[in-house]
């Protein structure tokens, strides 16, 4: 059987490094090579204690793809997750030491205004603010709620975050005060980061709120809050380099990093739980699914404030080593506007909702070139047939659907290399064991209909953990173990 795993604990760490360095690879491409190859290739060099197998070889043409058979990738993938792990230095670090000057953000909003980002960049800007956060007492394992449109800041204040060990709350700017009052109070949030256009929603809250201790603007001068801007450069600039304080300690993979709050379409929002493993399990929904490559260009139209944003903008891509785009919406929305910016920045894989294809369909698409886009996805809801078609008859390319929750990673996708089934979620993805049960937990006949169910022997990578404070809900949730 061929092993695929992740291997990062102490005793391996400098032996992993050695050979990093060796082959001029950063640990994140050392995470990515363990745990997918191309199969049926050489097994390349390794550490003594793991295996590296190879997989950002030349450039892979069109037709081929990151999972060249499914049944046998499905067969025999797997993801052995270190005890020790932490997102902002094992990737976004790993990456900017290889290479300074590698692209990890293209930004731009609806003014034409751009940005771009590296992970050198990333790296210096997220470790000024974990010193910010030390100034301030936040601690492993204090929760932080990130209230911010599609800003840079989003990305750099939740890495920082992450490397710190606190829990990130990501946060729509919709939310009404009282919205913010229940999750702030249920969640025991200790900071919240967002800008001067939403304080006086925070404000008017705020005293019925005994958690909430900080509140930080990442835009502005307030009364009773933090400027990010000042602290910055006053009375000096603050280092780029972190802080060592006694007591600070790694993360464990089994340490809280995340809380997402569920949409509440069937009483209150749920808080679900995911672990610092978590970013691991998105290898599945990047690489094989998104079909990325090193070097890519990757553009998911999402919101910062839900888990979308963890699958289309953060980890599984960064991962891999590709780029994000991040188109920055703020006023009127047409659905168009991102068709010339696919064409200008080159766009390699598009992922948006259904709903987006419907209206994307609508334009004269042969006006834009589309030549560096190669695979396009959707999740959310079933895509139209005939919205499938009309895509493919205008680009050439498919819509490969998938399937997850709030609650997990892909779990069920159509990938590249099948034949996409209209009005089928595809397969469960690698590492994923799904069958269809009755209300009596029991596998149902072909062509029954049956509830989702996990297999938990063993327990996906990038499953939640737990719903916080709701027994009931973990108890539905979790049965059998």
């Amino acid at each position: 059987m061929v092993r695929y795993s992740v291997t990062m604990e102490d005793t391996l760490t400098e032996r992993v490094d050695r050979e990093c360095l060796k082959r001029k690879m950063s640990r994140s491409e050392w995470i990515s090579e363990s745990c997918s190859s191309r199969l049926g290739g050489n097994g390349g060099s390794g550490t003594a204690g793991a295996t590296v197998l190879p997989c950002h070889g030349a450039v892979l043409a069109q037709d081929h793809h990151n999972i060249p058979d499914y049944d046998e990738m499905y067969r025999n993938f797997r993801i052995d997750v270190p005890e020790y792990f932490n997102f902002g230095f094992d990737v976004i670090d790993a990456w900017a030491n290889k290479d300074r000057n590698k692209l990890a953000m293209i930004w731009v909003n609806q003014e034409g205004v751009e940005k771009r980002y590296t992970f050198w960049d990333l790296m210096r800007l997220s470790n000024q603010i974990v010193n910010m956060m030390i100034k301030y007492g936040v601690n492993k394992g204090d929760k932080v709620m990130i209230m911010l449109p599609r800003v840079p800041e989003w990305w750099t204040f939740t890495i920082a975050l992450i490397k710190r060990g606190a829990v990130y709350c990501p946060a729509p700017t919709m939310l009404t005060p009282k919205d913010l009052k229940y999750r702030i109070n249920i969640a025991d949030i200790k900071m919240i980061i967002t800008m001067e256009e939403h304080a006086e929603k925070i404000e008017a809250i705020a005293k019925e709120c005994p958690s909430l201790t900080c509140k930080l603007l990442i835009d502005a001068k307030r009364s009773g809050w933090i400027s990010y801007p000042v602290e910055l450069d006053y009375p000096a600039p603050v280092s780029s380099k972190i802080i060592t304080m006694p007591g600070t300690k790694k993360t464990r993979s089994t340490d809280p990093l995340v809380i997402f709050f569920t949409s509440g379409t069937t009483g209150e929002p749920k808080m679900v739980v995911h672990n610092h493993s978590y970013p691991l399990g998105h290898i599945v929904t990047a690489r094989f699914w998104h079909d990325l490559r090193v070097n890519d260009l990757h553009f998911t139209l999402s919101d910062t404030g839900w888990a979308k944003s963890a699958w289309g903008k953060f980890y599984g891509q960064w991962i891999e080593g590709a780029a994000i785009f991040v188109y920055d919406i703020r006023s009127r929305f047409n659905a168009t506007e991102i068709l010339p910016l696919i064409e200008k920045y080159g766009v390699t894989t598009f992922c948006c909702p259904p709903t987006i294809y419907r209206m994307l369909i609508l334009a004269d698409l042969d006006k834009f070139d589309f030549t560096e886009l190669r695979h396009c996805v959707s999740a959310g809801e079933p895509l139209n047939p005939e919205v499938i078609k009309a895509w493919k008859d205008a680009t050439g390319l498919t819509i490969f659907e998938g399937y997850g929750q709030t609650e997990t990673v892909l779990c069920i996708g159509t990938f590249p290399g099948m034949t996409p089934k209209f009005g089928s979620m595809g397969k469960p993805s690698p590492g994923w064991h799904i069958e269809l049960h009755d209300d009596h937990g029991k596998p149902v006949g072909l062509h029954e209909e049956g509830r989702l169910a996990i297999k938990l022997d063993p327990r996906p990578v990038g499953l939640f953990a737990e719903y916080l404070n709701n027994d009931d809900e973990n108890k539905k949730s979790f049965v059998k173990g």
